[in-house]
């Protein structure tokens, strides 16, 4: 069986899970980020680690725009055209054709509300959706449809699915619940919608990069094939199970991103791998809670791997 056949198990519930795919993610050095030189490196990891897709990180952050001060001003908000994607747009053409064939292919997405924290400040656009979100709402909708040409044209280059990553729902950060639903979801949705009707392989991450959280079932209803999220729910520790359970889907996960994975010797980490796959629900993908540091030994995340890959249930 070969890794697009291993990982499209994983939706398929009548077939069972013959070896459990693993993955890890982190940024490669600036240098690496563009051009042939980015494709090269996401190979060369990809083929170093053994890793059971290939994930493509996002490199083209949203500029900062030093006009956006008041909620008002978020209807200077542009919309970005496909030429603005030019750059990211050259390294998913590069990975489709170079890896498509061996394994599925995943591209990064960062939610209309993480791109409005790049436009402004993460504190700002908070602010700003607490004191007027009408106004704010005005620049969400530019921003999402400047994502939608860039999840359109990556579906048109041959992109497997998304690895669609959300935020703005952290413990704290509005604690009325409908500046969210007003705000921040139905944008994510109005992106998620589009890549679930057009991938059938798609990772939902609730990443916890600026806080913690207490509560997933705002996130139930995403799209997404898979889910990544935070094992740590209200000073609860969650287990795999218990996250499969609650999004009825398979999970991806397990692993703490800075944990024994970074500084660990071989033993603590194959004893912590293991420890994971004993408890771990039948579909599932062993990975981190998040992007793992860019100084991390690879030589650690591929033997993770290997010990995943090696295991009989």
């Amino acid at each position: 069986m070969n890794k697009r056949e291993s990982l499209l198990n994983l939706l398929n519930p009548a077939k069972a899970q013959e070896t459990i795919p693993a993955a890890f993610f982190l940024h490669f050095d600036p240098a690496d980020h563009q051009g042939q030189a980015a494709i090269d490196k996401h190979l060369e990891y990809f083929r170093y680690t053994g890793m059971d897709f290939v994930k493509i990180q996002y490199e083209r952050t949203f500029p900062h725009l030093p006009q956006i001060q008041w909620p008002a001003d978020w209807r200077k908000m542009p919309v970005y055209e496909l030429d603005f994607y030019g750059p990211q747009l050259q390294v998913v053409e590069g990975l489709v054709k170079a890896a498509k064939d061996e394994a599925l292919v995943l591209i990064t997405l960062y939610s209309p509300f993480m791109c409005a924290s790049h436009t402004a400040s993460l504190e700002l656009v908070t602010r700003h959706i607490q004191d007027n979100p009408k106004a704010v709402k005005q620049g969400m909708e530019k921003i999402t449809e400047s994502l939608m040409i860039f999840v359109q044209r990556c579906i048109d280059l041959g992109v497997d699915g998304f690895y669609t990553s959300t935020q703005g729902g952290e413990n704290g950060r509005f604690l009325d619940v409908s500046l969210f639903n007003e705000c921040v979801k139905p944008y994510d949705l109005a992106l998620m919608s589009e890549i679930n009707q057009r991938c059938n392989f798609n990772i939902l991450h609730i990443c916890d990069y600026n806080g913690s959280y207490d509560d997933l079932t705002r996130f139930l209803d995403y799209p997404g094939q898979i889910v990544s999220c935070p094992l740590h729910l209200g000073g609860k520790k969650l287990e795999l199970g218990e996250v499969s359970r609650l999004f009825d889907r398979p999970v991806m996960g397990g692993l703490d991103r800075h944990g024994v994975l970074v500084s660990g010797d071989a033993r603590s980490i194959q004893d912590a791998v293991l420890d994971v796959l004993r408890s771990a629900p039948e579909k599932f993908i062993l990975g981190a809670d998040c992007t793992v540091p860019s100084d991390i030994p690879w030589e650690n995340l591929r033997l993770a791997i290997e010990i995943a890959h090696d295991y009989e249930r």
